[in-house]
Order: C-alpha cells, then structure tokens, then sequence
C-alpha cells in the first residue's frame, strides 16, 4: 500500500487538477486527473473501484469506489468538476491551495472536490475490516451543468444503498428538500419591415407582449395552486431574465427573445412545466402559426424531496447536532435517491463560498466533518 497524503497535501492534490466544466467546448475539461487520483486514494485504502465513461460528457468519468459486499449500507457521493473561474478576480491562483484567515483557498475546496479529501481522512482511522454493510464513494462528472453523470449512474442501478450523502457545502447541515430549476429560452419569429406600413410586417415585440401575458398567468397559477411551507419562498417561481428585440425606432421587428427561469417544488417535474409553458402559449401559436420557438437554455435540474421523519433524516440531524433544513439550489440529489436510498445533502462549507471568486473553505469545519462522517460511516456500515 502507498503511503496516503495527509489531509492538506490531499487537498493540494486535488485543487491541482483543473476540472472545469462548461456547456462551452473551448471552457470545457476533462475530469480524468481527478478521477485517477481519488481511485488511486482509494484502491490503495481497499476499495474496488470501478471507472465508467459518461455519455454525452465529451469523455468524462464517474468512478465508483466500494468496501464491503452485500446489499444496503451508505452512500457518500460528490462531482468532481468545478465551475469556470473569473480571471483577474481571484487574489491567487484559483489552482494552488493557499492558507490564509484560517481559511483554504482554492477552486473546489467548498464545491467541492476538497469532501473527497475529508472523506478519505475519516476512513483512515476506522476498521475497515469489520465492515457489514458496503461503503460506497461516488464521483460524478458534469454535475455544474448538465447533470449527466448523476444521471447515468442513477440509471445503471449498479448499487443499492439504504442511505445516502451528498458532500455539498451545507455548513454540516443536513438538507432534505430542495427546488428544481428550468431555464427556457421564448423566440418570436416575426417579419420585419419599415415602420410607416406595419401591415407589411409582423411585430415580434408585439407577439412577445402577448407571450409574456399568458406566461404572467401561468406564474399566478403556479404561485396559487403549489405550495410548500417548509421553503422561504414557498410556491413555484418564475422570473423574467433576459429580453431583446429589435434594431431600431423605424423597423417593423422581426425577431424577439425573451430567457426565464422557473423554480419547481418537489412534486412538479420539469416536462409537465414544460407542457405547462407550451399550452398557455397555444393560442398564440394558433393565431400566428410557427411564430414561436420554445428551447431550453441548459439541462435542467429537478426537484428533491426526503422525508423529516426518515431514520436517517433524523439520526444524521441528532449527529450533526442541527435540524434539517431546506434549500433554494439544486444539487445531485433527486437522481441519487432514484437508486432508492434515504438521501440527505450534506458537507462542510458554506454555499455563499461556492461560485464565488477567491472561494474557501474555513478551517473550523476539517475536524467536525471528519469526525461526522467517521460517526455516520460507523453507524451505516459497520455497527
């Protein structure tokens, strides 16, 4: 066995290894480095690894790292990708860990390649070989823009856990629901022309004022007829992001777009949001036939629904010392539960880091996600 890197030299490694990912092919990277190091970490700890090439990825990985047989146990999964960086924004660079207030910096120490890290740190000073139930680590690619290899996974049904954890920065507190989100882009195909004879042409800007009409009582309906108490903002939402028309004052306009974004509560997927869209758009579409284009901007991501009252809701809110909590964001979660284990996101961080130039991680959450994931890896897997 290969002598494993402490825990700062772990996250150094990891923090090394640019693992962007982008809808955009020339921002787009690849996972393999990262992928590499963590089935090394943990082939040399005993655990069978498996690599599996995402689709629709551009080539990258998922890997599965598992001790232990049978069925049941836990489940602790992670993406190992990050979002793209603000160059020139970022006090140092965004690949080199660097210690300073107390805090780590680097890009994926909170979002969240440096969970890996800790999780390995736990395990180092836990029995292993007294393990009844298999420990499963999961990292995933493309979780920050399509979700593909959460998805892939959660369609293999390779393994069956009972429980689950999803290292997201949650500040050690466990989540068990959270919104889904929709991005959809609205095209009005109109037929440009000089202003002084408007029957010569077709107003987008016009087609797009009825558009946003009926999109404006879709949002009523949804605001009025779903509800979930447990979140701040509790009903659906939808926002108007983004609206251009148009070149000039004296030109019929003959193009028209309009991006929003629709935040589903658990129980409302996003292809019955999507049919919801086209049919209040349907008698617009009727009067002005192949006027508007309907797309969706980027994958989106649905819903997540646990249980307050699960076993394992309440017994990893009695270790963490914290109740459980709701969230606004989107995350891995309703694609792990489909492997039909009780899910929670959970990990060290706080989200209000993620995303962010010079992001971090604070040294006060090291010890106590260690010491939580090595009380929850006993409790699963080897009690």
């Amino acid at each position: 066995m290969n002598s494993l890197p402490d825990l700062k030299n772990a996250f150094k490694q990891l923090i090394a290894l640019p693992s962007i990912s982008a809808l955009e092919a020339e921002q787009d990277m690849s996972n393999h480095a990262v992928i590499e190091l963590l089935q090394s970490w943990f082939s040399d700890m005993g655990f069978n690894c498996t690599v599996d090439t995402v689709a629709d990825s551009r080539g990258k990985q998922n890997l599965i790292a598992t001790i232990g047989s049978g069925s049941g146990g836990l489940l602790l999964a992670g993406h190992t990708d990050t979002v793209p960086f603000d160059e020139g924004r970022w006090s140092q660079s965004p690949f080199e860990l660097t210690e300073k207030d107390n805090r780590w910096y680097g890009l994926g120490t909170c979002d969240m390649k440096g969970f890996f890290a800790l999780v390995m740190e736990a395990l180092k000073s836990l029995p292993l070989d007294e393990i009844k139930r298999p420990l499963h680590i999961f990292a995933s690619a493309d979780e920050e823009t399509t979700m593909n290899g959460a998805k892939a996974f959660a369609d293999s049904k390779s393994i069956a856990p009972d429980y689950a954890i999803i290292g997201e920065p949650t500040s050690l507190k466990p989540v068990y629901m959270h919104k889904g989100h929709l991005a959809q882009g609205i095209r009005v195909i109109g037929r440009s022309g000089h202003s002084s004879d408007p029957a010569r042409g077709l107003n987008a800007i016009e087609i797009m004022h009825q558009v946003i009409g009926q999109l404006m009582k879709l949002k009523q309906h949804l605001s009025e007829n779903y509800r979930e108490d447990a979140f701040s903002v509790p009903y659906p939402t939808m926002n108007f992001g983004h609206v251009h028309g148009g070149d000039a004052a004296n030109r019929i306009c003959g193009c028209c777009d309009l991006h929003l974004d629709i935040r589903p509560l658990p129980g409302i997927e996003l292809a019955d949001l999507e049919l919801m869209v086209i049919n209040y758009l349907a008698d617009i579409n009727k009067q002005y036939p192949g006027s508007i284009e309907i797309s969706t901007l980027y994958p989106g991501s649905e819903s997540f629904a646990g249980k307050l009252d699960d076993y394992w809701t309440k017994m990893v809110a009695d270790i963490a010392n914290t109740e459980p909590e709701v969230v606004n964001y989107a995350t891995e979660a309703p694609y792990i539960k489909q492997l039909g284990c009780q899910t929670l996101v959970m990990g060290p961080g706080s989200i209000n880091q993620a995303h962010q130039p010079d992001e971090y991680i604070g040294l006060e959450y090291l010890t106590p996600t260690v010491e939580l994931m090595k009380k929850l890896i006993y409790q699963a897997c080897i009690k």
